[in-house]
């Protein structure tokens, strides 16, 4: 496995945002989920795009069309340029559930404590496959066809390449300490976004990339 310290590139903070849970990114917009509401900022100018008063207790995903928030015990569908809940299916977790992708035509969530990530079914919420981790796990993204997701225990965290089908480690950057990591999300380039948690922060990390 190979070990390095990330690189923050940039970090973003809002006066009126205590804490993020989960971060997307649709193309152009960061989406965060702050708790009663789900916003999205311009990650060039910082500046807030949209603010939806939407239950966003966990982690975001974006389909190419949609959004996916995490909202205690469910997982709402949502029109991006409404904020209309167009559908709901139950969380994998029942409440416990942290991070939240889209891959494969399905969705991908973190199971915090319970040191796990489930591939699930978007329209019914079915469990296709479950891979174990050894840390608890906040944020999950794809890119490139690599799986990453977040850790965050005993105040240090990491951002984990892993085996998609085994949960084997890869690769890990080491967080600077005090920072933690709660959402996580790739711009589909050399940039991860992620949440800060209860600093209302989100930074910027750069990916590294695989040779060859």
């Amino acid at each position: 496995m190979k070990r390095k310290s990330a690189e923050v590139l940039r970090e973003y903070s809002f006066a009126e945002v205590e804490h993020v849970h989960g971060v997307s990114y649709d193309g152009e917009n960061v989406w965060i989920a702050t708790g009663k509401t789900l916003r999205s900022f311009d990650p060039e100018s910082g500046q807030t795009a949209h603010s939806y008063a939407i239950p966003a207790h966990a982690g975001t995903a974006y389909d190419g069309r949609h959004l996916f928030q995490i909202a205690e015990e469910r997982i709402q569908k949502i029109d991006p340029m409404t904020g209309e809940v167009l559908s709901t299916i139950p969380a994998p977790g029942n409440g416990r559930d942290s991070g939240l992708a889209w891959a494969e035509g399905t969705l991908w969530v973190g199971q915090y404590r319970d040191r796990k990530i489930h591939q699930i079914d978007p329209k019914t919420g079915k469990i296709l496959r479950t891979i174990q981790s050894n840390r608890f796990v906040t944020g999950v993204t794809w890119v490139d066809g690599e799986l990453w997701h977040g850790t965050w225990e005993n105040d240090a965290s990491e951002l984990r390449r892993v085996d998609p089908k085994t949960g084997a480690v890869e690769e890990a950057l080491e967080m600077p300490a005090g920072v933690t990591v709660s959402g996580l999300e790739s711009d589909g380039g050399g940039r991860f976004f992620c949440g800060g948690g209860s600093s209302g922060k989100v930074r910027s990390v750069r990916r590294s990339r695989r040779q060859g």
